[in-house]
């Protein structure tokens, strides 16, 4: 509804991702977490990145390789989503220390690309965003139960 990159952009944008963040601790904060909390909050995360992905990507203008990069974990993200999907019966979005790590580093590439150009922080968050995503993948195909809040794949699953 703003122009990109203009204050009021930065200014909706950081609200947004403050109340991400505080969604999450004030529910846990009450006692007032639920599954569906759980859900909701990471169906959220993929829109409000895909909708970050379809305003930025035509604007900063990547490379191809970088869009490849991106295609390629975008798609382990929905086999993912589809295997997990199809073994729990739900979604199956996991809360790893390397997805939040990844969301983090997503969230911040509008005012990273504004110091340091387009290119350097998308490869640290392409490499960051590959490791993530395989490691969901590799949860999800070696653990029995779901346990949304699997903190890696070092942790020990249920």
């Amino acid at each position: 509804f703003v122009q990109p990159f203009s204050i009021y952009f930065f200014f909706l944008y950081l609200c947004c991702g403050l109340s991400d963040v505080l969604d999450g601790y004030l529910a846990r904060k009450l006692h007032a977490a639920s599954k569906f909390g759980q859900v909701f909050d990471s169906v959220s995360d993929f829109v409000f990145i895909g909708v970050v992905l379809l305003i930025l990507l035509p604007i900063v203008d990547f490379p191809p390789w970088i869009l490849g990069w991106i295609a390629v974990v975008v798609a382990i993200r929905f086999v993912s989503l589809i295997y997990g999907f199809a073994k729990y019966r739900g979604f199956a979005s996991l809360h790893t220390y390397a997805n939040k790590a990844t969301g983090v580093a997503l969230f911040f590439y509008p005012f990273l690309f504004s110091a340091f150009g387009k290119e350097a922080p998308a490869i640290a968050i392409c490499a960051l965003a590959s490791i993530s995503a395989s490691e969901e993948l590799l949860i999800l195909l070696t653990s029995k139960t779901l346990n949304r809040d699997r903190a890696s794949i070092f942790s020990k699953g249920l």
